[in-house]
């Protein structure tokens, strides 16, 4: 069968006439919204999204409040991380796209936002998340990683599985020892065991000087470069101490320069085929060391320990029912082919659906920014807006892929949401990669690169899963806005398939 990663050359304008229509008989409006008095207007929306309304009706309120999908407003961190906040933001899945459309929209430096982390955090380069596709080191970078993650697809399947037995053993254990098992710890060792193998010749992290403390090493990294879009949930009275040590000031590099540097020197030592590749690409193995830090911890990790309890979280709300029809078409499958095979995780069409479906629910991307290259005018569903020249356009993409307009009860996890043609046709506001569930990226567009591996793993995840259970019983909890989970029961398969 033909390989799950394609590398594409496309032509440059390719992506964008994908978003070229011929405007509809719609009204065109203006722009509601405000972005108050400078500076403290800015810091009064800081407030309302982070400790008055929370982040959710923060865009809610004023969704009805204007009476639309489109308005202007700041998005945080604002004053004095961000020169300048304000934002029009985009709330339907019709507008959304525009962020796609790397001829309209600019994505230099917007990986973040409204500010960028300094540079220092990844070795002085702007690494290729920050790079618009017009800055000829994106291309580079971006080939180098589709190329690479291709030559690798034959041992993507067999290295997860290997680390996933160890996974659902140590799950056992804990659940046999303590009654619960705490699902967050052993994701984040998986996570980065199968990253760090994957690009460094099959070594275990464990072995370089990132020795067992790569995951938190990793997640400590992460959150310093984003802690101006977070709160701890601090009671109220701390509330003014937070907001001006996480969003209105920089948290400073040197505190995890020593973790930054073990990163640098566990992958310039290990991923030889990687670095390899690299110059034939013409870049050095400096540059190309640093990108692979920030794709293989920031984007591959950072996003893994998202997405897998966020999974866990839905297919389990979905019950044993849900669970009964997994384990029988994945068994199915499985027998069929002779195991976890590309060819068997291809023929379980829900398995597939109920991945899609835990990625528009909960995206574990929420936002994406762009900033308008020329006066351009974007449509919804019942009207046009004109945005000019050089202002920043914001995505909110959990309201997007929750777009009443598109998906029927948007709010509702559905596990079968995409099975079938018309299921299909739905994949397209599935918008999660910075570009649409049908796309595949290119060198020419800002689609994550590993697109198609955050959408294998999670299938060949749950593969496994239902042929060692039945069903499972989980608690869910939220962390420092992230989904927590913990196992209470594992019910094993009656027999094998």
């Amino acid at each position: 069968m033909s390989s799950p990663y394609v590398y594409s050359s496309h032509l440059k304008n390719e992506s964008a006439q994908l978003f070229v229509s011929p405007l509809p008989d719609l009204p065109l409006r203006e722009i509601p919204g405000s972005y108050g008095v400078p500076f403290f207007g800015a810091i009064k929306d800081r407030w309302d999204y982070f400790y008055v309304q929370g982040e959710d009706q923060f865009f809610r309120y004023r969704m009805e409040k204007y009476n639309s999908t489109v308005f202007r407003v700041n998005m945080p961190p604002g004053p004095w991380i961000s020169h300048d906040s304000r934002v029009i933001a985009l709330l339907d899945g019709k507008s959304f796209p525009i962020l796609f459309d790397t001829s309209k929209v600019e994505k230099r430096d917007v990986f973040t936002g409204t500010y960028m982390p300094s540079t220092s955090f990844t070795g002085g380069y702007r690494v290729c998340s920050y790079l618009d596709p017009s800055e000829p080191a994106h291309g580079s970078l971006k080939s180098l990683l589709l190329s690479f993650l291709t030559s690798k697809h034959e041992e993507i399947v067999p290295l997860y599985q290997s680390n996933l037995k160890g996974m659902f053993e140590e799950l056992e254990d804990q659940l046999r020892g303590k009654g619960r098992a705490e699902f967050g710890p052993l994701n984040d060792a998986l996570s980065l065991e199968f990253v760090f193998r994957l690009f460094c010749e099959g070594k275990n992290p464990s072995e370089t000087k990132l020795e067992s403390k790569g995951p938190s090493m990793f997640r400590k990294w992460i959150t310093f470069q984003l802690a101006p879009l977070n709160t701890l949930g601090l009671p109220k009275l701390l509330a003014p101490i937070e907001d001006f040590i996480l969003h209105s000031i920089r948290l400073p590099f040197f505190l995890v320069k020593g973790d930054y540097k073990k990163f640098y020197d566990a992958f310039y030592s290990s991923a030889t085929s990687f670095l390899d590749k690299a110059e034939s690409f013409g870049m050095s193995r400096e540059e190309a060391c640093h990108n692979l830090i920030f794709m293989a911890g920031f984007n591959a990790f950072g996003g893994f320990i998202k997405c897998f309890p966020s999974l866990i979280k839905w297919v389990a709300s979905g019950g044993e029912t849900l669970h009964r029809e997994l384990a029988k078409e994945i068994r199915a499958a499985v027998k069929c082919e002779g195991g976890v095979t590309l060819n068997a995780i291809n023929k379980m069409a829900l398995t597939k659906s109920v991945v899609y479906e835990a990625l528009r629910i909960e995206p574990p991307v929420p936002y994406q920014y762009g900033r308008a290259k020329d006066d351009l005018v974007i449509q919804t569903h019942d009207a046009m807006f004109k945005i000019k020249k050089g202002e920043m356009i914001f995505g909110y993409q959990p309201y997007a892929t929750k777009d009443s307009k598109i998906f029927n009860d948007p709010e509702k996890f559905i596990g079968s949401r995409f099975v079938g043609e018309k299921g299909e046709t739905l994949l397209k506001y599935v918008l999660w990669s910075n570009g649409r569930g049908i796309d595949e990226p290119t060198m020419h567009n800002k689609q994550c690169p590993g697109k198609n591996l955050v959408e294998l793993l999670p299938r060949v995840f749950l593969a496994e899963f239902f042929l060692r259970y039945d069903t499972f019983l989980v608690e869910i909890g939220t962390l420092l806005s992230n989904t927590t989970v913990t196992f209470l029961s594992l019910k094993k398969a009656k027999r094998s398939p």
